[in-house]
This record gives structure tokens, C-alpha cells and sequence, in this order.
């Protein structure tokens, strides 16, 4: 299920109507994620009373709408005594049976819940059809040895229903998740029922790939990733002495799909943040200043995918520094797509501010970064104007590499409103470019064989500002999303001065990186949410 956050009512109906269509089809069990009807992660609208007293009024209202002789599992907020739970209520029929408070409050990476909720500390075990059945919600089953899993040994349990909203981060389906779920069936030998959101929010994206996992950790049925998906399973799990024999015996072999190839499911997780963004927002249109160079060819790539040619426009703003070659592969891309194109010169608009600014800073002065910014500003400026007129969201076209360093123009090349790429390192950029364009094509290809460059000088490249993107992006990687220090860094064999610079840089940049646009989270640790740093901040290790 795909929820938006804070729209109560239609999250309920997309219950209801759900719950129906599996009942119509034979479901007796019926489970929907963690949170369902608020939308996750609600954040500090859990903090307002009213907002969990209208959640409150529509599971109310599910108690008279959801289908008879069923079972049905729902992810909501509930308040008791000015406490926030996170919640599982149990409806049979029109009457509700059983409430679930989450036990393990996750409080790391991009989860903040400590703060919002009280946590559960009883288990909930109810019978169905013969069945003992048990719920958790999400990080519940995340700790085979924490308390919520040990709240459960030995109850001899036939399922283990888990809610969840799991976020994506590249790797994660098949290197953390289904690992310690298959681990936690194991240990309660069980049947473990999984159902995960899905759906962009803000920064993050939910993958959905709810599973079933036998008593012995075997994974015997998956549903699609990235979009809405009901996975019929038609299991019994028959007791025998001792309980451990416990054995699954299936009508009918249940559907497991396959897990995406990398590159598909890092593309995937950028469409589905991009278009629940814009969708959810309610924006009708994009716009991408498409520059001729790799970044914003792969952004406009990813827009189009995932809203249609006709709802994406691109303009180029060629300088004096603009080549024939980057000019001519703008076009070309915006032909072989098939969408809105403009092109506005920014060399008249460049002669007139530098003009007025000599009077301020003397006619004799050399070129240099002031010059270099100036003519991103004025981008920055042109395609806000656009954007302001006809009402179309800005997508920049920064990737985390220049935003670790810095190699990015506030109010420059930083304006907008969504950073699609803002946590693909360079090098994943190239990969993502290459992996489209093999499925069809979709730009040019000198655009990805070109050394990258801003255009902002003559004869200009990245690599005269940056490391090499495959010496840059690997340190990166280790001191941001590993927590590596300088010295573990140098230990671990990278040149000690380019390692020293790249810190510095990074620290640096902070100021930089807060004011920037939201964009999708794929990698383990993004800017935007998993990572708090102070701005004022002079540690370098």
C-alpha cells in the first residue's frame, strides 16, 4: 500500500477498498503496514493531539466498513492517557479484537521515534481459524534477541505478523532485511508474515517486497518492489511434537518475485521518490536545466520515466564557455525525448551584471569564482522564473558527489525544489547512464564518454577542482556513510593528502548541504536525514 502522510481519509479508503478486493479473493488473514493510516513517517504530527484524534475517527470508521468473517491488521497512532503508541489494531468483522504497542522504538539513521512514542512493553497473541497468531511492528523483528522476540519464545506461535515500513537504501532487500527476518522466523520457528509500505515520502523511498518466511528461515513467497502489490498466501502450519518439526504445506506454490538486478532497483527507487513527490505535492509539471553534460541528462532521463514526456520540460542556458558539443547534445536529448525545449543565452545577462559589478570591484579585476558563480545565478534565476510563471517544480541536477565537496553554487545550480540525484555518487551516475541507455536510448552517448565539466571557464573539467570521481567516490563512502576517520582512512591504504583535503571539504560544505533541496535517499547514509553535523564545526578527523 502506497499512503501519503496526513491523508487520513484516503489512507483509510485505500484500506477499505483493499481489505475488500483480498476478502473477494479468499483472504481471511488480511495485513497492511506499519502506520497505514497516518502515512509514514509522520514526524511531528504525532506530537499534535488532534492529529492522532482524527487517525483515531478513521479506524473508528473501518469498524463498520472493512469485510465480515476477516481478520484484518492495521498500522495506525493511537493515544491513551496523552501517551503516542505506535500501533496494530485487529479488527474482526465491525468489531475490534486486539491493539499492539511497537516494543523496540527504533532512534538511529533516518528513524527519530523515541521522541514521538511510548513504548509497548506486552505482547499480542490471538487465535485465528485454529491458528495462534503474534504481532510485531517493523524493528520489533529487526532484534532476534531483543525483548519483543523474547516476548514470544516459547508460546509456540504458528505466525508472526509483522507491519513495517522499511525505508530503502541500496543492498538493503537482500544484505540486512531478508537476513535477520529469516533469522527471527528461525528462532521463534515460525511462519513470519511481512508486509512493508511502499511509496516515496519526502526523502525516503519504501520498496514494498512484502515476504513470507517459513519456520526454518526459508523465504517462500515475495510480492513486487516499488509499487502497490497484494501477495495472496494460501499456508497452514501444522503443529507436531515437538514444536519445532513445525512444517509449511502450501495449496499451491505462493508467488515470489525475484529481486531486481542493482542497477534497475537504484533507478526504480529514483522514479517512485520522484513521482510520489511531485504527485503527492500535487505539481503537474517538471522543468530540468539540461546543461548538455551527464548529471542533468541522467535527471531528465529519470523525469520523463517516471511522468511522462508531457509533464517534463528542459531548458538550456548556454554561456560563452558553453561547447558546440554540449550545446548540440542538449538539443539532441530534448529531439530524442520527445519534450517541451527552450534555450536562453545567458551571455547578454552575464555582460550586464559583470558591468554594473566592475563599477564595485574595478574593471582590471581577473576573472575568477565570483565570475564562475555569477553565471550559475543567473541559471538559478532563469529557470525560477519558469518555474514561478507557469507553476512547474525544479529539479536541480547536483549528485552527492559535488555535494560531499562543495563543487556546487548555492542559489546557482542549487535552486529548486527537488534533488533527484542528490545521493548518487558520479561514478553511480555513469553506471545509471550507461544501464538506460542500454535499455533504450535515451541520450546521446558522447554525453557519458565527455570528461565531466562545469563550463563555467574555458577549457574547464571537474577533475581540475576534484580527485578522480573513482579515487573521490570510495572516500566518500567510507567517511560518510562508514564513519571512518582520517587516520582509519590513510590506515586503510587512500593517499594521505588527497584524504586530508577531501575531510576538509566535505566539513566545510555543511552550510552549503542545509540549504539545499530534499532529494532521494539510496544510499545507506544520505545528507539529508542520516546525517546531523554542526555547521560551526572545525574537528577534521
Amino acid at each position: 500500500m502506497n499512503p501519503t502522510v496526513g491523508a487520513l481519509k484516503s489512507n483509510a479508503d485505500l484500506i477499505v477498498s483493499n481489505a475488500w478486493k483480498a476478502f473477494n479473493e479468499g483472504a481471511r488473514l488480511i495485513i497492511f503496514p506499519e502506520l497505514a493510516i497516518a502515512g509514514y513517517p509522520p514526524e511531528d504530527l504525532i506530537l499534535k493531539d488532534h492529529f492522532c484524534g482524527d487517525c483515531e475517527k478513521e479506524f473508528q470508521r473501518l469498524e463498520n466498513e472493512l469485510p465480515p468473517e476477516a481478520f484484518v491488521v492495521v498500522g495506525t497512532p493511537t493515544s491513551k492517557a496523552g501517551k503516542k503508541f505506535n500501533s496494530a489494531l485487529i479488527f474482526q468483522g465491525s468489531e475490534l479484537v486486539g491493539e499492539y504497542h511497537k516494543m523496540l522504538l527504533p532512534n538511529y539513521g533516518v528513524f527519530d521515534e523515541k521522541r514521538l512514542f511510548e513504548a509497548g512493553t506486552e505482547p499480542l497473541i490471538f487465535d485465528i481459524d485454529g491458528k495462534t497468531a503474534a504481532v510485531h511492528i517493523c524493528e520489533d523483528s529487526w532484534a532476534p534477541d531483543g525483548v519483543a522476540v523474547q516476548s514470544l519464545e516459547d508460546r509456540n506461535i504458528d505466525l508472526l505478523i509483522n507491519l513495517s515500513a522499511s525505508p530503502y537504501h541500496r543492498g538493503k532487500l537482500l544484505n540486512d532485511r531478508i537476513d535477520v527476518l529469516a533469522r527471527t522466523a528461525r528462532k521463534l520457528k515460525t511462519t513470519l508474515l511481512y508486509c512493508n509500505i511502499v511509496g516515496g515520502q519526502d526523502e525516503l523511498v519504501f520498496d514494498g517486497a512484502s515476504m513470507v518466511f517459513a519456520p526454518d528461515g526459508t523465504r517462500i513467497a515475495r510480492a513486487k518492489q516499488f509499487e502497490e502489490d497484494i501477495l495472496y498466501f494460501d499456508g497452514q502450519t501444522g503443529k507436531s511434537a515437538p514444536h519445532v518439526e513445525q512444517t509449511f504445506q502450501s495449496a499451491q506454490p505462493p508467488r515470489k518475485e525475484q529481486p531486481l538486478p542493482d542497477l534497475d532497483e537504484v533507478y526504480e527507487a529514483l522514479k517512485l521518490g520522484l513521482k510520489d513527490y511531485v504527485n503527492k505535492i500535487g505539481f503537474k509539471r517538471v522543468v530540468v536545466a539540461l546543461s548538455g553534460g551527464i548529471d542533468s541528462a541522467l535527471v531528465l532521463a529519470i523525469a520523463v520515466d517516471a511522468l511522462g514526456k508531457d509533464r517534463v520540460a528542459a531548458i538550456t542556458m548556454p554561456s560563452q564557455y558553453s561547447s558546440s558539443g554540449t550545446l548540440g547534445d542538449s538539443h539532441e536529448m530534448a529531439k530524442m525525448l520527445d519534450i517541451e525545449f527552450h534555450e536562453i543565452p545567458i551571455k547578454g545577462l552575464y555582460d550586464q551584471f559583470e558591468g554594473e559589478l566592475s563599477k564595485v570591484w574595478g574593471k582590471e579585476k581577473e576573472p575568477g569564482l565570483a565570475e564562475e558563480n555569477l553565471q550559475a545565478r543567473i541559471r538559478g534565476n532563469l529557470i525560477m522564473a519558469l518555474s514561478n510563471e507557469y507553476g512547474w517544480l525544479v529539479l536541480t541536477t547536483g549528485n552527492k558527489s559535488e555535494m560531499a565537496m562543495g563543487y556546487c553554487t548555492i542559489y546557482g545550480d542549487m535552486a529548486g525544489g527537488f534533488a533527484v540525484i542528490k545521493d548518487v555518487p558520479k561514478t553511480l551516475v555513469f553506471d545509471l547512464c550507461r544501464w538506460r541507455n542500454e535499455l533504450s536510448l535515451v541520450m546521446p552517448p558522447s554525453i557519458i564518454e565527455r570528461p565531466p565539466s562545469a563550463e563555467l571557464r574555458a577549457d574547464q573539467k571537474d577533475s581540475d577542482s576534484l580527485p578522480p570521481y573513482e579515487v573521490l567516490d570510495p572516500i566518500l563512502a567510507d567517511y560518510v556513510e562508514n564513519d571512518m576517520g582520517i587516520d582509519g582512512l590513510i590506515a586503510k591504504g587512500y593517499d594521505e593528502a588527497i584524504v586530508r583535503r577531501v575531510v576538509n571539504a566535505v566539513e566545510l560544505s555543511e552550510y552549503k548541504r542545509r540549504q539545499s533541496p530534499p532529494g532521494v535517499k539510496i544510499t545507506p547514509k544520505s545528507f539529508d536525514r542520516d546525517r546531523r553535523i554542526p555547521i560551526v564545526n572545525r574537528y577534521r578527523n
